[in-house]
């Protein structure tokens, strides 16, 4: 097995880094305290090709293959996983999504826009009832055969990208057929009349991030929309949480990535009882924990994306990486602020916000204890739902 990285990987990962050092990083702290990022971000990381990675460029997007994507996204983490967010949600959930199940109507007519940034999309599935029992949604749309359109009514929430998409990846119920047999996918555009959106203030960790609530009044979308056949909505949605869930462990191992540099830069500058602390043995004990955490985590992230890239089944990897990686950003934050001491506990430095970042990481996209039944069941052959 090569793991060393190609020419093309590498300046896909050294362009990222540049651009999360100079447009990201310096801002990250201030986004935070605001509760918003800049949007200005979002047209840059489309100029790039950040928000088309791995769509084919006959479609708008950049091409590439899935370990680029991987090596941006943990750069993006690393400097601020709000950011992040954007691109794994927008590009990783809807963009990808709609390339491989849309129409070639609905490809044309939502992809250039997404993979430029000109558009943005999020991914309606979790409902204020509904979290990690996503099979039993109870948001509907209702058939209307005269008219051959579909409307719905209900609710989601915790949806990344909000208040800023464009369009809507909905998540519905279109029969009565017990469970996820019911659920169809829809393509809804934000301005659709009876579609109102309201921002979530006061999260504990992703605090530039646009979380919303949607809620559905009527809102009346053609057939046209449906993304997939009708009643393989959870299909659609199951399968693009497996990429999904890559996307999110590339996220933790750039937020463990930041506590690993941020640990290194104060140790060897803070000074007790007359000598730098990175000279402690406790401290380096701290260090090499979460310098293993990164290398682990990492690893784990790189063989779903190779898998991906090779054609060959992933979607137990990427939960292992999920589950993983996840809760190895929350280790190596708590550790990153142990290094630091009360001065961890500040927002004048990095530790307390990657901490922050990182514990919900644990919790979408499927929590650490969906990821256990997942690779349970994959083991043994036995359902434990």
């Amino acid at each position: 097995m090569n793991l060393e990285l190609s020419e093309e990987q590498t300046a896909v990962r050294q362009l990222a880094r540049d651009f999360a050092d100079r447009e990201i990083a310096p801002y990250a702290a201030e986004w935070d305290r605001a509760e918003s990022v800049d949007r200005a971000i979002v047209k840059k990381l489309g100029a790039l090709g950040f928000l088309g990675l791995t769509v084919p460029e006959e479609y708008g997007g950049s091409g590439g293959d899935h370990l680029a994507y991987v090596l941006v996204t943990e750069e993006l983490g690393r400097a601020d996983s709000a950011v992040r967010g954007i691109v794994s949600v927008s590009l990783g959930l809807v963009a990808k999504t709609v390339a491989a199940w849309g129409s070639e109507e609905q490809k044309r007519a939502w992809l250039p826009r997404l993979c430029s940034g000109d558009a943005l999309g999020c991914f309606g599935l979790t409902e204020p009832g509904t979290g990690s029992d996503a099979g039993n949604l109870t948001t509907r749309a209702a058939h209307d055969p005269a008219t051959g359109t579909y409307t719905v009514n209900g609710a989601k929430t915790f949806i990344t990208n909000g208040t800023w998409a464009d369009v809507v990846l909905l998540f519905a119920r279109t029969n009565d057929e017990p469970g996820h047999r019911g659920i169809s996918a829809f393509l809804v555009p934000t301005g659709t009349p009876g579609l109102t959106r309201r921002e979530i203030h006061g999260k504990l960790g992703l605090r530039g991030q646009a979380t919303a609530e949607l809620t559905f009044e009527d809102v009346r979308v053609p057939a046209s929309a449906m993304l997939g056949p009708e009643g393989k909505g959870f299909s659609v949605a199951m399968s693009a949480l497996a990429k999904g869930r890559m996307s999110v462990a590339a996220g933790c191992v750039g937020i463990a990535q930041a506590a690993l540099d941020a640990s290194l830069a104060y140790a060897t500058q803070r000074e007790q009882f007359g000598k730098p602390i990175a000279g402690h043995q406790l401290v380096q004990e701290l260090i090499a924990d979460i310098s293993v955490d990164v290398d682990a985590a990492r690893l784990l992230t790189w063989r779903v994306a190779d898998l991906i890239d090779r054609g060959l089944p992933f979607a137990t990897e990427s939960s292992t990486a999920k589950l993983f990686a996840s809760e190895a950003a929350v280790r190596a934050a708590g550790n990153a602020l142990q290094v630091h001491g009360g001065y961890g506990y500040i927002d004048e430095y990095p530790a307390g916000k990657l901490l922050r970042d990182a514990r919900v990481m644990t919790l979408y996209e499927g929590t650490s204890q969906i990821q256990k039944l997942l690779i349970g069941r994959a083991r043994t052959g036995v359902s434990a739902f």
